[in-house]
This record gives C-alpha cells, sequence and structure tokens, in this order.
C-alpha cells in the first residue's frame, strides 16, 4: 500500500514539474540530488559534476514529462538515479572526464546502455517488488534480511528456530527459488 502512496506522491511532483511549479522542482531536487551526489563522488567526480548531471537527468524527465510519454513504473528516486548513473557512466566512458572507468561500474552498466533500458529495469523492480510482497512469511523476511539487511546465515537461522545456519541456506535457496518463479509468472504476464 504505501508503494502506492509513493507513486501517487511522485505523480504529483511530475505534474507539478510539468506546470514548472517552484515548489514541486525544489522538491524533486532535495529528495533525489543526495543519492546522486554521493554517487558521483564515490566515483572520482566533483559535486559541480553531480550538480550538471542532476540537471541533465531534469531535462530528460522534463522532456518526458511535457511531450507526456513518462509512466512512471518505479520510484521517481529510481528512476532519477538511473539517468544519473547512465549518464555518469557515459562520460566516464568517453574520456570527458579524463578518468578511469572503475571495473565494477563497468560491469553494471555496458555502453549501448540507454535510458528507455533503465526505464525496462524500473518496470523489472516495480514487478520484484510486487513478487516480493506476495512471496509470505518466512520467505520475504528471510531474504531481505540476507539481502538488504545483511545479516549472517548463522543469525538468521537463529532469529528464525533452524537448528543450524546450513538449514537455513536451504530455506534460504528454496525462498530465492519461490521468488524467481514469482517475478517469471508476473513479468510474463
Amino acid at each position: 500500500m504505501k508503494h502506492n502512496l509513493n507513486i501517487e506522491r511522485d505523480k504529483e511532483l511530475l505534474l507539478g514539474l510539468a506546470r514548472n511549479d517552484d515548489k514541486a522542482l525544489s522538491t524533486i531536487y532535495k529528495e533525489n540530488f543526495p543519492s546522486v551526489l554521493r554517487m558521483v563522488l564515490q566515483y572520482r567526480g566533483s559535486e559541480d559534476d553531480a550538480k550538471d548531471l542532476f540537471q541533465e537527468a531534469m531535462i530528460v524527465l522534463y522532456e518526458k514529462v511535457q511531450q507526456g510519454e513518462f509512466d512512471l513504473y518505479s520510484k521517481l528516486k529510481t528512476f532519477l538515479y538511473s539517468i544519473c548513473r547512465h549518464l555518469w557512466l557515459k562520460k566516464l566512458q568517453t574520456g570527458n572526464m579524463s578518468l578511469a572507468m572503475p571495473d565494477e561500474l563497468e560491469e553494471m552498466l555496458p555502453v549501448e546502455d540507454t535510458i528507455e533500458e533503465h526505464v525496462k529495469k524500473d518496470e523489472q523492480f516495480r514487478i520484484m517488488e510486487q513478487a516480493m510482497s506476495g512471496m509470505g512469511e518466512p520467505c520475504k523476511t528471510i531474504l531481505e534480511d540476507y539481502y538488504i539487511r545483511k545479516m549472517s546465515m548463522q543469525d538468521i537461522s537463529e532469529k528464525f528456530g533452524y537448528t543450524n545456519a546450513e538449514n537455513a541456506k536451504n530455506q534460504k535457496y528454496k525462498c530465492l527459488m519461490r521468488l524467481k518463479k514469482l517475478f517469471f509468472d508476473q513479468y510474463k504476464s
């Protein structure tokens, strides 16, 4: 339910952006710029680079909103971050920044990635969120504890009362298979 509220709020902000509403623009900036700044600083850029990048991303978003081509499948934050990451990596790769491309980023995003592909990935995130919420317990919490909260299998096994970490690991594997099935069932439909 919270996810739907977030999407509705983001849609309101986009409508404000389309109307050139300063308040909407300011809110989008305040809520989204810090994560872009962190990403740019982490990968050897400056605050000015981050500001330029965010400006470019806002232009892309503004044009899409104006043309009525923008369907919000995921959080606005995810979409803007994806655009910024894409633009930043492109700058790193084209040599405008005279910086070497960090290996882990190169693996994350090939050169030929486009904004459209990010929109597709956002749709996949939305489906993944639905699949996760449809899983039920204990699977949902086990996967969140392991992948999001970075808990050890030992801690998870104690939390859920498994006899040992190996049993918890087997349960996690079953949950992953279930999540995979739920995801692909929804993705194909």
